[in-house]
């Protein structure tokens, strides 16, 4: 049975995880009223990404025997100024999600909850990964600045994004229980 303090951390975990999620797909909607559909994509897989990551919290807090609890999805942004200021913010909420990620792994030592350090050390190297890349587009960004050619480039590549198969949700298999 999963502790009190650490079931309460993990649902929030949950409701973070889709809360950045909405956040992605406003930001898709932002780029699709740009007529920048390369970058709407790479937001649409980037949201599709971070359901999977609630998806798998919500598999481990009900294998740990735990109750999911559901509360209400915070309104994401919905406005920015740029391309550059639209990556800019989903990278300040990627370093929130990494934050955390980082005090429920405390909690979770604080608690001697082996088990919950151990599965979020695959989130540890994931939000690595995830700033990582933001980082790389928005370097980019800045190197191509205003320029108009340089952007549709950068729109028509990252158009290409598609979710990979490492990323796929867990499912459960209907064969576990024959």
């Amino acid at each position: 049975m999963i502790k009190e303090k650490i079931l309460d951390s993990l649902n929030a975990q949950i409701n973070m995880e889709y809360h950045s999620s909405y956040s992605y797909l406003a930001i898709s909607k932002y780029f699709l009223e740009q007529n920048l559909n390369g970058f709407a994509n790479w937001m649409r897989v980037q949201a599709q990404e971070e359901l999977i990551h609630g998806m798998k919290i919500f598999d481990f807090v009900n294998e740990r025997d735990g109750t999911v609890q559901f509360s209400d999805i915070k309104q994401p942004c919905q406005e920015w100024d740029s391309v550059l200021d639209a990556f800019e913010s989903a990278l300040t909420n990627e370093q929130s999600i990494s934050e955390c990620i980082y005090d429920l792994i405390d909690l979770s030592l604080s608690e001697r909850d082996h088990a919950t350090n151990n599965f979020l050390q695959w989130f540890v190297a994931e939000q690595v990964e995830e700033e990582a890349t933001i980082k790389e587009v928005i370097d980019t960004l800045k190197l191509v600045g205003n320029d108009g050619n340089g952007l549709f480039l950068l729109d028509r590549d990252y158009g290409q994004r598609t979710l990979s198969a490492t990323d796929a949700s867990p499912t459960v298999d209907s064969t576990d229980s024959l």
